[in-house]
């Protein structure tokens, strides 16, 4: 996955800082992206009124 680098706030840091520390990450990029999953996810849901999934699906071959 591509990196890229944000600029955040003292309280946003503080706000990463309560959500890795309440779901058990190691580290602040990771409740970062717990985050962004979080409201893909959520908003995915919204839209469609359904659970997707953020994987790749990869179809199967169909044999002949």
């Amino acid at each position: 996955m591509s990196e890229i680098e944000l600029c955040i706030t003292e309280e946003e840091l503080q706000v990463l800082e309560q959500v890795r520390q309440q779901q058990g990450l190691a580290t602040i990029s990771q409740a970062a992206e717990w985050l962004v999953k979080t409201s893909l996810r959520n908003t995915a849901e919204r839209m469609t009124g359904k659970r997707r999934s953020l994987r790749l699906v990869v179809p199967l071959e169909i044999k002949q």
